[in-house]
This record gives structure tokens, C-alpha cells and sequence, in this order.
């Protein structure tokens, strides 16, 4: 019956587009997209840690393929953990090369549980990220200690040398056993001498 009056106060749908397309490229300017898109990353990364951990009855093996499990009865999220830093030796390397080698040790789990257990490296922060250096006689010892690390869901990494300066190329120098309960990384490591 009556034709449709539009008011003369509304826009119309093709002026509401061209401000609506006129707005977006006003807010959308590249200099602002790198610092928009490092702020959601670290929110992400925030809220992703700011996960609550849970008491753990079994902890999986982080870095072996196999599904061994351990039964942590006495763990809880509340017990101090470390890592222990077992260095050889018989490659008798001088005090700087061995920090360097611990650092790379330290370093290097801490990345891989970066990519597998985010919720453990807090906690282990909570606890002030707490290392202890001791030492082992030589490879045999270092294998040993490994597979019985790993043997009870233990977290492992074996730095091999790059052989730029004191030790040949390969060499296995310094084993990261860890982070873990206190009580459960001593029954590996417990008998090593302090470095």
C-alpha cells in the first residue's frame, strides 16, 4: 500500500560501506601490526603458564618416545624440585668450558620442556630454579645415569660438544637431569661427588 520512505537522517547501505571500509583502513596500519602481534603472543604465552598445575599421581617421560610412567605417590605440586648438571671427568675441561658446557645443558632442556611440559618449568621457577653440579667418571657413567634418569620419567638432556676448542667433536660432556622432586632425582644422582 504505502511505498517505503526512507528518512533523510539515515545513511544508506552504500554510505554505510564506505565508512565501514574508510574506518578499517584507518585502524589497520602495518607499523601497528608486529607490536599488536607480539603483545598477543605474550598474552598467550601468559595466559597459557598462568594455567593451574594439578597434584600429580603418575608423570609421564618427557623426552624418551616410550610411555614408561612413574608413580610419584609422595609428589605433590608443592615439593621443591631441581635439576642436576652431571659433568665428566675424564675429559678433563678447564672451569670455563665447564660453565659453558652446563649452560648449554641448562639451556637445552629448558627448551625442550618449552615444547612438552610448560606446567613443570613453572613450577620449578616457583621454586627458584635451583642446579646442582656434580661429577661422573666418564661416558659409561654418564649412559648409566641417563637411561636410570629416564627410567623413572625423568627428564634428560646430553650436550655434545661442537670440538671448536678443548674436547673432540661429538663428545658427550655434560648430562641435565631434570627438573624433578628433589627425593626422585637424588635416587639417581644422590652418590655423585659435588663438583
Amino acid at each position: 500500500m504505502w511505498a517505503p520512505t526512507r528518512n533523510s537522517s539515515q545513511p544508506s547501505n552504500k554510505k554505510l560501506q564506505k565508512q565501514g571500509s574508510a574506518l578499517l583502513g584507518v585502524s589497520f596500519k602495518p607499523e601497528n601490526f608486529i607490536p599488536g602481534l607480539v603483545i598477543g603472543f605474550i598474552l598467550g604465552l601468559f595466559l597459557d603458564l598462568s594455567k593451574p598445575t594439578k597434584t600429580l599421581s603418575k608423570k609421564k617421560n618427557f623426552l624418551s618416545g616410550k610411555l614408561r610412567e612413574l608413580d610419584l605417590v609422595s609428589y605433590n605440586a608443592d615439593q621443591d624440585l631441581k635439576m642436576v648438571l652431571v659433568v665428566r671427568q675424564d675429559l678433563k675441561m678447564k672451569a670455563g668450558k665447564i660453565a659453558s658446557q652446563c649452560a648449554h645443558a641448562a639451556t637445552g632442556i629448558y627448551a625442550e620442556l618449552m615444547h612438552s611440559d610448560r606446567s613443570l618449568l613453572r613450577e620449578w621457577e616457583d621454586c627458584g630454579q635451583p642446579k646442582i653440579v656434580v661429577t661422573c667418571r666418564n661416558q659409561q657413567e654418564l649412559n648409566k645415569l641417563r637411561d636410570a634418569a629416564e627410567g623413572i620419567g625423568l627428564p634428560t638432556f646430553v650436550v655434545a660438544d661442537a670440538g671448536r676448542t678443548q674436547v673432540s667433536a661429538g663428545s658427550k660432556t655434560v648430562l641435565a637431569i631434570g627438573p624433578g622432586p628433589k627425593v626422585v632425582v637424588d635416587s639417581v644422582t644422590g652418590k655423585l661427588n659435588l663438583l
